[in-house]
Order: C-alpha cells, then sequence, then structure tokens
C-alpha cells in the first residue's frame, strides 16, 4: 500500500490518476484501483484530469475566467511584513474545486441519479443517498486547506449565479460549522471578507471584460447577528444550533459535559438589537428564494440525532414549495465516514492523509520505537497519574526537547495529553505542574463536571469563564498564552486546529467502527508550523497500549508511521539549527546572513 514510485513530493505538483495511493499493492492497480477508492471518485478524477488537460473545455465562459486566474495565474499576495509574496493553491485544493465545476458544468450533474453514472464498484444504488439535490463530498486530509477550497467554490457560485443567464446556482450562502472552535476558525478567515481579497480569489477588474471585484457584493452575517437581509448577496456564517427550528438551552459550567459547548453546536447568543427582535437565523434562511449550503467538518452530518440534514432538507423543501430547489450542497471533511466505516457516498474527491504526509502539507507522525516502549510500564495503582507515570514522564521528555528546538526558532511547542475520563484532568494537570518546572502555571485543563445535574441556564460569571476557556484554547499557540500543555478528554479531537502541537500523549482507548476517530486524534499535531519553508516537521505520538494500537489502525489507510527512539539521552529530528563560525566572539552576524526566498504554501 506505499504510494507510487513516481508520486510527486511536491504539494503543488499535478497528481496524475494512474499515480494516486489506493489501498493495495502496486501490481493491482489495474484491477483493484477503481474497487478500492471511494466509488465515485476514480472516474471522476480520471475525467477531470482530462478535462485540466483539456484547457476547461466545456464549461462556462465564468467558470473558465475563474479557474484560469485562480489556477494559471502567477499570484503575489502581502505578507504580514507589507513584502510580496509568491502564492499558488495546493493541487489538491485545486482538484477539489475542478472537480465540483466539472460536475457542475460540464457533466450537469443536478441529483442522486446523475451521480450514479459515475459508480466504478457496481454497489452503489439510489437509496444510499437520502438527498434530492446536488450534494458532492470532498475529501481532504487535516490541514490541507479545506477553508480555501469554501471561499473558492463560494465565489464561484455567486458570479456563476451573476454573469451566466441560464445558472442554477445561488448568491446567497449558508456556511455551517458543527460547534463553536470550528466556528471561531472560520470566522477568523471569513470575518470582514478577508478571505475573498487576502488570497487572489476575486480576478482583477477587466479580467476577461468583467468587474469582478465591483461587483462581488456580499454582506457577512454571523451567528444570528443578521444584517440588512438583501435578495441576494448574503453569507450567513454559524454554527448548525442556529439552523434548527425551536429554542436550545445555553449551556453552563455545571453542566455535567462541556462538550455541548467546546464541540456540540452551541454558542453564545449575540447581544444587541438582533437579540431583542427575536431575530432567527433558521427561520431566515428558509425564506431566501437562492441559496447553496457549505458544511464545514461535515462527517457529523450522518448522525441523525444533531438532525443536521433534516434541518438542510426542511430548508430544501420550503424551497420547493416556492417553486425552487437547494441549488447546491458541498461538504468538506477529512473523514467522510458512517458509523459502520462505509464511506460517504457522495465523496467525489480524495486527498487522502497518506499523500499529505507525503507531501509534506502537514507534519510527519513519530512513534517511539520497541526498545522506547519496553521502557513504558502501566503500574499497579489506583491513582491516575502513578499508573501512568511512566507515560507522562515520556511525553514530558519528548516535550522538553521539542520546547527547546521550536523556541530558538521563535516558535512555542505545545504539548497535548489526551485522558480517558474527565474526573481524571484536574489530577494530570497538577501532576504536570508538580513534575515539570516548566509546566507550572502553563497548563490548561478543559474537563466537565461531574455532578451528575444538568443546569437549565447559566450565571453570567459561568458564562464569562466558558468564553475565557474557550479563548484560551484557541490562543495557546501564540507566546501571549501563558500555556504550554493542555490536558482533556476527546473534546477537543475536531475543530481545535493549532499548529504548535508537537507532542501528544494518549492515556485513554478508543472505540469506534469506523477510522474516523484516529485521523483526528492524530489531527491535533498534523497542521504545520512553519509556512514557507521546506523544513520538516513531526509530531511526536505515544500512549497506552491500547491508544497505540488504536492510533497505528490508521496504517488501513496507506499511513506510515516513523519509529525513533524515545526518552532520556535522544534528540529529535525535527530540525537542524547551524552556528556559523562558533569560535569568533566578534564574528559580523549581518555579514553572514543567508537570504532566503519567501514562499508561501497554500
Amino acid at each position: 500500500m506505499s504510494l507510487h514510485p513516481d508520486f510527486p513530493s511536491s504539494p503543488y505538483a499535478e497528481l496524475l490518476p494512474d499515480q494516486r495511493w489506493f489501498p493495495a499493492a502496486e501490481e493491482l492497480r489495474s484491477t483493484a484501483y477503481e474497487k478500492l477508492l471511494p466509488p465515485l471518485v476514480a472516474k471522476i478524477r480520471s475525467e477531470v484530469s482530462a478535462w485540466r488537460a483539456d484547457s476547461y473545455v466545456g464549461a462556462s465562459e465564468t467558470s473558465r475566467a475563474l479557474l484560469n486566474w485562480w489556477f494559471e495565474t502567477e499570484h503575489l499576495v502581502e505578507q504580514a511584513d507589507g513584502t510580496l509574496s509568491p502564492f499558488r493553491y495546493y493541487f489538491a485544493q485545486r482538484e477539489a474545486v475542478e472537480t465540483v465545476i466539472w460536475l457542475h458544468d460540464v457533466r450537469k450533474v443536478r441529483d442522486k441519479f446523475d451521480l450514479l453514472r459515475f459508480d466504478a464498484s457496481g454497489a452503489v444504488s439510489t437509496n444510499m443517498f437520502d438527498e434530492d439535490w446536488p450534494r458532492y463530498v470532498v475529501k481532504m486530509a487535516t490541514g490541507a486547506g479545506k477553508t480555501k477550497v469554501l471561499s473558492l467554490l463560494i465565489a464561484w457560485s455567486f458570479f456563476h449565479k451573476l454573469y451566466e443567464t441560464d445558472s442554477t446556482l445561488a448568491r446567497n450562502f449558508l456556511l455551517i460549522a458543527p460547534n463553536i472552535i470550528v466556528l471561531d476558525r472560520l470566522r477568523a478567515d471569513f470575518d470582514g471578507l478577508r478571505i475573498f481579497f487576502n488570497d487572489p480569489i476575486l480576478p482583477d477588474n477587466g479580467h476577461q471584460g468583467r468587474n469582478w471585484r465591483d461587483d462581488f457584493q456580499l454582506t457577512l452575517h454571523i451567528q444570528d447577528d443578521v444584517r440588512v437581509v438583501r435578495e441576494t448577496g448574503n453569507l450567513f456564517l454559524t454554527n448548525i444550533h442556529r439552523v434548527y427550528l425551536g429554542d436550545v438551552r445555553e449551556p453552563s459550567l455545571d453542566d455535567d459535559d462541556l462538550r455541548d459547548y467546546f464541540l456540540d453546536p452551541f454558542g453564545p447568543k449575540p447581544v444587541g438589537k438582533t437579540t431583542d427582535s427575536k431575530t432567527d437565523l433558521g427561520e431566515v434562511v428558509r425564506e431566501i428564494d437562492e441559496l447553496a449550503v457549505f458544511n464545514d467538518e461535515a462527517h457529523h452530518i450522518h448522525d441523525p440525532k444533531m438532525a443536521w440534514f433534516k434541518s438542510i432538507q426542511d430548508i430544501h423543501h420550503r424551497m420547493l414549495q416556492k417553486d425552487g430547489r437547494l441549488a447546491l450542497q458541498v461538504d468538506v471533511t477529512a473523514t467522510p465516514r458512517h458509523n459502520n466505516g462505509a464511506i460517504f457516498v457522495q465523496t467525489v474527491s480524495d486527498y487522502p492523509l497518506v499523500e499529505a504526509i507525503y507531501q509534506g502539507v502537514v507534519k510527519q507522525p513519530v512513534l517511539p520505537d520497541a526498545a522506547s516502549r519496553t521502557r513504558l510500564q502501566e503500574h499497579t495503582s489506583a491513582i491516575f497519574t502513578e499508573r501512568y507515570e511512566d507515560y507522562l514522564q515520556l511525553g514530558i521528555e519528548e516535550w522538553r526537547k521539542s520546547y527547546a528546538e521550536h523556541q530558538a526558532l521563535g516558535k512555542k511547542a505545545v504539548l497535548f495529553v489526551m485522558v480517558d475520563d474527565t474526573r481524571n484532568c484536574d489530577e494530570v494537570g497538577a501532576h504536570l505542574e508538580k513534575i515539570c518546572p516548566e509546566l507550572q502555571g502553563a497548563v490548561l485543563v478543559i474537563h466537565t463536571k461531574n455532578n451528575g445535574e444538568i443546569s437549565e441556564a447559566a450565571s453570567g460569571k459561568s458564562k464569562d469563564e466558558l468564553e475565557k476557556l474557550r479563548k484560551e484554547a484557541n490562543e495557546i499557540d501564540t507566546w501571549n498564552s501563558p500555556h504550554k500543555a493542555i490536558v482533556s478528554v476527546l473534546m477537543l479531537k475536531e475543530g481545535w486546529d493549532v499548529r504548535n502541537v508537537t507532542t501528544i500523549v494518549g492515556l485513554r482507548a478508543f472505540a469506534a467502527p469506523s477510522n474516523i476517530l484516529p485521523e483526528q486524534t492524530l489531527g491535533r499535531g498534523l497542521r504545520r508550523m512553519y509556512f514557507g519553508s521546506d523544513m520538516a516537521e513531526t509530531v511526536s505520538v505515544m500512549g497506552t497500549p491500547a491508544f497505540m494500537e488504536f492510533v497505528e489502525s490508521i496504517q488501513s489507510e496507506g499511513v506510515t508511521f516513523e519509529h525513533v527512539p524515545m526518552g532520556p539521552g535522544t534528540g529529535r529530528k525535527d530540525s537542524l539549527i547551524v552556528e556559523v563560525d562558533t569560535q569568533d566572539t566578534n564574528k559580523d552576524i549581518d555579514a553572514l546572513d543567508i537570504a532566503l526566498p519567501r514562499l508561501t504554501r497554500r
């Protein structure tokens, strides 16, 4: 199941279909490739590749103009220090965008019956699709830039509807997050519509005879903070909770499980005129005549208890009553699987983790070698931290090495400890501060109350504390944050997209019939810290035998782990720091400076 020998190492290089990873030996490619990928991916990938080589023939004028601007035009973007740097989209991002546009423009896919034409497995039937509108699932590894794909497709839909007389797309958009942490991440990109102007999404006025920037009139509405809603040109950014109809209680620090705040679809209601006037986003989006829906971390849609799918279906039915229909649904996720492990049949594009790791889009996971593991023992003790003392100590030792290394490069390394039960969070947090002086006052513990009672309302103080926890979790990467370690259960398994986690210690086992959780667990440390650099980055992963067995199960997805010595007397392989001419104390540092080109990864 290794990668093709000609698979490119650059994330910008075109990935040819006959070089892509698939879960079998290379000699079986001719007979097994199409059967072992998500059912629709093989045929679609092949045809999109041929379409790309043929200069996007058959696409609308608007689509071709945008595709050529995004992917065939050289771009310079302004950096924080005011300098300009080259910008290119990853090929995986390009392929995902091209796939959706090709399906819509060239193959005229409008429903599940049209999608069935691309089934290479022979096992897909219409009863596997619950929706009656165009729905495409884009599978992209954690850290591969799904948000950029969303932004490009939103712009495409807007301009397609604006410029193409027969367009069935939309200029109103509902962008849904599953929880508050993901919403915060999306808001950082979309607030003020900054992603559309910071990235080269909008062509210059005059490109292909259109005034793209002048015509891009879009108003952002966040949660229930709904401003003046026009007929078109609205982007509603929200967690799924706001799309439901009816009242849902607010979370509290007294709740038995704080995942209601960090992972489930809740969040603080805005204060202001919209709240006073009882604005209901769920009702607002159901009254709009044209709408496209985009779902981030969309693996949640498989869960009927969240009523996510039913809410979107209800919006579609409301539109049918007005002789319309939902224009488009695009779901992005790294793990589009049902609870039984089956892939979402709507998956049309796939950039798996094994390819992202090889191309340096994310960090390389490294595990303790056999000798290092044999030194780890689970001690007989009723005290949780005594039982797992060896694992915690190893995690601290590995974190210390990475902290020293990255501190020299201006970054802060973060330790992430995942425990088995909320009752043990505080104990582990206190233990880390006790045995590691560097972590005194620097451990952020996010846990749940275990009083067994669920409060129906939160006091102002409790809400402030909830907000503080969320803020601290999001800012742990920065030097402004005093925290260097975080202890939690699984509540930060997704959405918590910090970049500086270099060490993961797992003190819990998992049981899930799908492979969603291994990649989500690794995902807490996969995002790269250094963009614009080819420096190899790693994340050290260690834990109990049950935890390691769980993590290593992702090898069935082609991911390979490097096993390295860990513990006292070992070093890390992240980077090599070279100090020039150490003997000359009077050396001219400026004269020794080597200028490096400024590059942007995505």
